[in-house]
């Protein structure tokens, strides 16, 4: 099922607020815990893409990891028919808007113009 037409609605314990972002394979939304009081992203897979296996898997490779660039892994979940990870929810700006600012060539990007604004002198 899409989970477009649960936002607003209660998916489990977790009430489903607004679409984040989408992809070849799924969507990620922002939802509310409503047990825990805090707010989560909820990454659910596109119809026929890939199986509970496959977001299991996806969802164990990310719990073994800890570092502060990669979100927690909360839990895996199944609510009417569709399996969903839930992970921290991070406030921020999408990548696709600092990929653009990077392709735009914004001055002083390290990667675009690794001496930024350092002055040349020497021979």
């Amino acid at each position: 099922m899409a989970f477009a037409s649960r936002i607003n609605q209660e998916l489990g314990r977790y009430h489903v607020l607004e679409l984040l972002g989408e992809g070849g394979m799924g969507e990620v939304y922002r939802a509310r815990d409503e047990q825990l009081h805090r707010d989560v992203a909820i990454k659910t897979l596109r119809d026929g893409t890939a199986s509970r296996t496959r977001l299991l898997r996806e969802a164990r490779a990310a719990a073994a990891l800890n570092h502060p660039h990669i979100c927690t892994i909360h839990e895996v979940c199944e609510a009417g028919g569709d399996s969903f990870i839930v992970m921290e929810f991070v406030q921020g700006r999408p990548l696709s808007s600092e990929v653009r600012a990077r392709k735009a060539g914004r001055a002083g990007d390290p990667l675009r113009n690794p001496t930024g604004g350092c002055s040349h002198s020497g021979p």
